[in-house]
Parts: C-alpha cells; sequence; structure tokens
C-alpha cells in the first residue's frame, strides 16, 4: 500500500495503519509495518523509527489530516508525537485478514517456543517441545492477543496450562562464591531465595551452587 500526502507529496510506502476513535471522530496514523509490534513489545523505544510522519490523520489513504481543534477536544492537546504514541499504544493496527492471520500464527509459535525455554515438566525436569507446547495452547483453546507482548502471554499460557498438564518454571542455578569473613553472614540472607543446595564448599572461601 502506497499513499501520497497532499501538503508535501511524499510517497509512503510500506504503510501500516494505526486507528483509533475518539469524541466521534477517526484518527489514523502511518507507521512501518515491522516497527509497530516492536514498539508494543517494548524491543523498539524510538518513536521516529515506527512512525512514516509524525502527523494525525483522519485518512492516512487519502491524505487528510486531522484539524487541530479536532485533537484538542479528543486527546486535550495538539502535541502530534504524544498523539501519535497514544495512538500507536491503544490504537488497532489495521491489516488484511490475510495478514492478521500470518501474524497471529507468529505470535502463537513466539509464545510456544518461550515457554517452551522456559519450563519443564517437574517430574523428569526434562524440557517440553515447542510442538508439544503448541499443541496443548490448542487444546486450551488459547487465544492470542494482538495487543499485549508474546512475554507477557507466554507467563499467561503457563499459568493456564498449570491446571491441564505438569509444567513448571525451570528452575536457575546459581554459583555463589562468598568472603569466608562473611560466608556464614551472607548464607543466611540468602536461604530464603535459595530452593535447593545442590553442594556447598567452606574454605577460604564460600562457595554455594543453588537453583
Amino acid at each position: 500500500m502506497s499513499i501520497f500526502t497532499p501538503t508535501n507529496q511524499i510517497r509512503l510506502t510500506n504503510v501500516a495503519v494505526v486507528r483509533t476513535r475518539r469524541a466521534g471522530k477517526r484518527f489514523e496514523i502511518a507507521c512501518y509495518r515491522n516497527k509497530v509490534m516492536g514498539w508494543r513489545s517494548g524491543a523498539e523505544k524510538d518513536i521516529d523509527e515506527v512512525l512514516q510522519t509524525n502527523t494525525v490523520f483522519v485518512n492516512v489513504s487519502k491524505g487528510q489530516v486531522a484539524k487541530k481543534e479536532d485533537l484538542l477536544k479528543a486527546f486535550g492537546t495538539d502535541d502530534q508525537t504524544e498523539i501519535c504514541k497514544t495512538i500507536l499504544t491503544k490504537g488497532e493496527l489495521q491489516v488484511s485478514d490475510k495478514e492478521r492471520h500470518t501474524q497471529l500464527e507468529q505470535m502463537f509459535r513466539d509464545i510456544a517456543t518461550i515457554v517452551a525455554e522456559k519450563c519443564v515438566n517437574p517430574e523428569t525436569k526434562r524440557p517440553y517441545t515447542v510442538i508439544l507446547i503448541e499443541r496443548a495452547m490448542k487444546d486450551i483453546h488459547y487465544s492470542v492477543k494482538p495487543n499485549k507482548s508474546t512475554k507477557q502471554q507466554a507467563l499467561e499460557v503457563i499459568r493456564q496450562l498449570k491446571e491441564t498438564m505438569q509444567i513448571e518454571r525451570a528452575h536457575m542455578r546459581l554459583r555463589f562464591i562468598l568472603p569466608a569473613k562473611e560466608g556464614k553472614k551472607l548464607k543466611e540472607k540468602l536461604k530464603p531465595l535459595i530452593k535447593v543446595i545442590e553442594s556447598e564448599d567452606f574454605d577460604e572461601q564460600l562457595e554455594i551452587v543453588r537453583i
């Protein structure tokens, strides 16, 4: 999809439109398609890398720019960049049915991958495969939420899967090397954080391996 803005005739390509409605009017912004989800997940921090132009439209494809008085009424400000950030965060990304389906499928796989990387079977202590997690997600009829990050949804999936299968977060294995003088005192402070002590060596230094 390509458009021309009537004010400057700059050709915009690879346009993703994000739309919202406020005060009874429609507002749109023009973004780079591959950057919108990055902004929403927190991976992209630079707004200029996401927006094709810091302009708020009522219709991006026709190049119709929103009026200042409408922006003030709907957003309480006429700061275009701040309004763009609000629309980008809370608005609805306009995509075709095919694009939406592809996007949701990819997010579904990404969520399953995160879950598989973070979890194990508590009985065998072995990780689950991504395919098995995907199957389990389908069994609980998990519905991907396009406006939430995959990491947030992975945590939600783990909570739901615990109700239907044996699954738990994998424990991290950490090694602490503490000075002998302070070792015993620091060990007491660490106890509430330690689930299992695998080994402990108290020579010139206190060395603890924990999970």
